[in-house]
């Protein structure tokens, strides 16, 4: 059974952290002092910490220590830092495979499903 999971990025205790448009930061920045790790299929959200949009074919994704990078497997036009996400998962992870979509702020009607791609973690 499929469910939705709707990650709120404006209200308050889960607001973005996501790379903004025209500040100095940028993924790099971000994985500074971070030591790429393996690539999987699927990451828990249990203890999780929000997903974030880095840009329009990539999201991070906090767990403890741990940055999960994702590349969707093609540029998604509704994923913007301002954007809520919608993310359909199976059960308690977030995998391959997975859709994902984005909300303008305003708007009633998400845009264009998109699709996880692998898992590749980023530690301290």
């Amino acid at each position: 059974m499929r469910s939705s999971v709707l990650l709120c990025i404006a209200l308050a205790g889960c607001a973005p952290q996501a790379v903004q448009p025209g500040r100095s930061d940028t993924l790099a920045a971000e994985l500074a002092g971070r030591t790429q790790g393996a690539t999987t299929s699927c990451v828990s959200t249990f203890g999780s910490q929000n997903v974030r949009v880095v840009n329009a074919s990539t999201v991070a994704y906090g767990q403890g220590s741990t940055i999960y990078i994702n590349h969707l497997t093609s540029a998604c036009p509704a994923l913007d830092p301002y954007n809520t996400l919608i993310i359909e998962t199976q059960g308690g992870q977030y995998c391959r495979g997975d859709h994902i979509r984005g909300l303008e702020p305003g708007a009633i009607i998400p845009g264009p499903t998109c699709f996880l791609g692998d898992w590749t973690a980023y530690k301290r």
